[in-house]
């Protein structure tokens, strides 16, 4: 499922909500590029402008810098500068999304012979741990929020299967959110683990980092160390709770919007406390525009940074 179909489903979820918006698609490193949503939301002449990053998680390197991309753009065009702007930093803990993650997790654990013996395995995107420990990134506590909320869901449902969290598809020299996913496949299968559900957590599209690296990588790392019954959650996609909660996201930051300003004083902000300055940049909205940021550029992002 492509990210242009998650886009028509929402904005299909949004018409039966009585409102009729254009839902615009922008990618950094792929097509279509943001810049060439930019360009058509200006032919549109939108009045006002919803940002949805499709990253459930906030982190500088992913919602964080594609808001910067937008703010640069933002501020060198006049109609744009003055265009009232929302953005949703992060939904991770919206119920309508940990109800889909579960519902996900409970129909994978269906497929098990003995499903209480399955290890849910959460894998998600590492970031280096500078941005967590030097920058503030919000990231790895949100993560761990987020899968303490649909493990808290789980339960609830009768389900108290073991789980862990681990980092994958790091690169470069620095040193990465740990543990590794790589890694732990190792150790938990070194350790006795026969069963294995792996879930990614930070991604609601599939993409390289779970067609490739998850189901052929690491499902055979897994099987190599001894894992014996591999399962994997697919990505969200269109579910259509998922979607409904999408759209519930965007309705509920209509009632205010503010245009991008930018002054000295706000780069230095944006410099040092990143999410607080985001906080304080983007307010609201009443639709007319969503630009949805996909977690699959981010291979091309870490490949351009290191």
């Amino acid at each position: 499922m492509d990210i242009c179909s998650e886009a028509d489903a929402l904005r299909m979820a949004l018409e039966a909500k009585n409102i009729r918006a254009n839902v615009y698609v922008g990618m950094r490193y792929w097509f279509p590029f943001t810049e060439e949503a930019i360009e058509q939301i200006k032919r549109d002449r939108i009045t006002k402008l919803v940002v949805l990053p499709l990253y459930p998680q906030f982190s500088i390197s992913t919602t964080g810098s594609s808001i910067r991309v937008l703010q640069r753009i933002f501020k060198e065009d006049a109609y744009l500068s003055r265009l009232p702007v929302s953005v949703i930093l992060s939904w991770y803990q919206r119920q309508g999304y940990i109800n889909s993650m579960a519902d996900l997790i409970e129909k994978e654990l269906g497929k098990f012979a003995k499903p209480e013996e399955v290890m849910i395995f959460f894998s998600a995107h590492g970031v280096p741990v500078s941005y967590v420990e030097e920058a503030g990134d919000p990231y790895k506590d949100q993560m761990e929020e987020c899968i303490y909320l649909i493990m808290q869901e789980l339960k609830a449902r009768g389900i108290g299967n073991d789980h862990t969290l681990a980092y994958q598809s790091r690169v470069g020299p620095v040193q990465w959110l740990k543990p590794y996913t790589d890694e732990v496949l190792v150790e938990i299968g070194q350790k006795g683990v026969k069963s294995l559900l792996a879930v990614p957590i930070s991604f609601v599209s599939e993409h390289i980092e779970t067609l490739e690296e998850i189901d052929m990588e690491y499902k055979h790392l897994a099987l190599e160390s001894g894992i014996k019954n591999w399962g994997r959650v697919p990505a969200l996609g269109c579910n259509s709770l998922f979607i409904t909660d999408l759209a519930d996201a965007v309705v509920e930051a209509l009632p205010s919007a503010k245009a991008l300003s930018a002054s000295t004083e706000n780069d230095e902000e944006a410099e040092y406390d990143p999410l607080r300055y985001l906080v304080k940049m983007f307010f609201g909205s009443i639709l007319a525009f969503l630009l949805l940021l996909t977690p699959r550029v981010v291979l091309a992002f870490r490949n351009s940074l290191f």
